[in-house]
C-alpha cells in the first residue's frame, strides 16, 4: 500500500532540553540543528525569561536559529514527519520497500556476501538477512538496539522483494545493486515504498502503532525480521494487483469493442497467454509470497505475532489480496466467455466444411451418373 499520510507522534511526553552546543542532530542523513535550513519555527515560538525559545511546532516557512537551547515542549517535525521530542528524532529508523525483480538467486547472494549475512533461526528459507557497516561491534549480537549503532539491514526475499533499514537515501542505490547482481526478471520499473521505526526505550507498552509508522522499546533482529516479512509482501502485491489491473483493463476495452461492433477480433494464443498470466499471479501471491503463512517468529513469540497482525492490518495484505482475488475471478468470468465464442466460431467453421464437403461430394455423384448416361445412350 503506497502513499500513505505521514500522521502525528504520541501527545506529551517529557519536555527534552536541547543545546545548540551539542552539535547537529544528525537524521536519515541530514544535519538538523540550530543552524539548520530544516528548522522551522511558527510564529507562536514565546521566550521565557531565560531567554530559552519555546517551540510549539513548526511552519513551513523558516526562521532565523536562536544560539539560545531549545526547548521542545510539544512536538517537532522534521521532513514531514511530527514527532514528540529530540529523543524519538534520533530514535527514528527509515525502512524503505523494494520490489525490482521476479526472483532473487538468494544463495549466490549469500556466497557473495558471507561475512554480512545473518543465518537463519527458523525453518523458513526464502528470504536472506545481511548486516552492514559498524565493524567495531560484534557481529553476532544479534540482541542488539538497531537505534543509534551504524548498522544497517537488508531483508532479501526469494520473489524479488528487498526491505532495507537504517540505510540513507544516497546509499540506497549502492545496497539495491548489490542485490540486482543476483535477480532475474528484472522490472523496468521498480515498485518502493517507504515506513519507519521507531525505536523509544521508555515506551509504556511495547509496541504503539501510527500513521505510516510504529513505535517499538527497541528493535533487534527478529523486529527486523518480522516487520521485513510483512514490508515485503506488500510491496510484492503491490506489483501483482498491478498486474491484474492491467488484464482487466484489458478485457474491458474488449468488451466495450464487443458493445459496439456485435464481435471481438483475438487469436486463441493471446487469450491462452491471459489465462496463463492470470494463474500465475495467483499462484505467486500464495506459493512465492507465502501470503498466509505466519511467521515462524510470530509463532515462538507473542511480542512479535503482535507485530506481524498489527502490520499485516496497517498494510491492509488481507483486503487487497480479496480485492485482487475478485478482480482475478472477473478475469476469468470473461476467460471463459471469450473461450466459448473462440470454440464457437471453430465449431461452426467445422460444421460448414463438411456442408462443403457433402456438398462437393453430391455434385461429384451426379456428374458421375449424369456422364455414365451419357455413355450408355450412345
Amino acid at each position: 500500500m503506497t502513499g500513505r499520510r505521514k500522521g502525528r507522534g504520541r501527545d506529551g511526553g517529557e519536555n527534552e532540553q536541547y543545546d545548540p552546543k551539542d552539535g547537529p542532530i544528525t537524521f536519515c542523513g541530514t544535519k538538523i540543528g540550530p543552524y539548520s535550513q530544516h528548522v522551522y519555527i511558527i510564529p507562536q515560538a514565546t521566550t521565557n525569561g531565560s531567554g530559552d525559545v519555546s517551540i510549539r511546532g513548526f511552519s513551513s516557512a523558516a526562521a532565523s536559529a536562536s544560539t539560545n537551547p531549545v526547548e521542545l515542549n510539544d512536538s517537532a517535525s522534521f521532513s514531514g514527519v511530527v514527532y514528540d521530542t529530540v529523543e524519538e528524532i534520533r530514535a527514528s529508523i527509515p525502512v524503505r520497500s523494494f520490489f525490482l525483480s521476479t526472483s532473487i538467486d538468494l544463495r549466490s547472494l549469500i556466497d557473495w556476501n558471507k561475512a554480512n549475512h545473518i543465518p537463519p533461526t527458523s525453518r523458513m528459507t526464502n528470504y536472506a538477512v545481511l548486516r552492514f557497516g559498524d565493524t567495531n561491534s560484534n557481529p553476532h549480537d544479534l540482541e542488539a538496539s538497531l537505534s543509534g549503532s551504524d548498522y544497517c539491514y537488508m531483508v532479501v526475499f526469494q520473489y524479488g522483494s528487498a526491505v532495507l533499514f537504517n540505510i540513507k537515501d544516497s546509499d540506497v542505490d549502492g545496497y539495491l545493486k548489490i542485490i540486482e547482481r543476483h535477480a532475474s526478471g528484472l522490472l523496468p520499473e521498480m515498485r518502493k515504498d517507504e515506513y519507519e521505526v521507531r525505536e523509544i526505550p521508555n515506551l509504556q507498552t511495547w509496541m504503539e502503532g501510527g500513521l505510516d509508522y510504529i513505535m517499538l522499546q527497541y528493535v533487534n533482529i527478529d523486529g527486523i525480521r518480522t516487520i521485513g516479512s510483512v514490508l515485503g509482501q506488500s510491496i510484492a502485491l503491490d506489483y501483482y494487483v498491478r498486474q491484474v489491473d492491467g488484464m482487466v483493463a484489458e478485457f474491458t476495452d474488449i468488451n466495450r469493442g464487443m458493445e459496439k461492433t456485435g464481435t471481438f477480433t483475438m487469436e486463441r494464443k493471446k487469450l491462452f497467454q491471459l489465462v496463463g498470466k492470470a494463474n500465475s499471479n495467483l499462484a505467486d501471491v500464495i506459493l512465492k509470497l507465502g501470503l498466509f503463512e505466519r511467521s515462524d517468529i510470530a509463532w515462538k513469540d507473542a511480542k512479535y505475532a503482535q507485530i506481524w497482525e498489527y502490520l499485516r492490518d496497517e498494510f491492509e495484505l488481507t483486503q487487497r489480496f480479496q480485492t485482487l482475488d475478485f478482480k482475478l475471478k472477473f478475469v476469468e468470468h470473461n476467460i471463459r466467455f471469450l473461450q466459448e465464442i473462440l470454440q464457437n466460431r471453430k465449431s461452426d467453421f467445422l460444421e460448414w466444411l463438411i456442408i462443403i464437403l457433402i456438398g462437393a461430394e453430391i455434385l461429384i455423384s451426379v456428374y458421375d451418373i449424369a456422364h455414365r448416361s451419357a455413355i450408355t445412350s450412345l
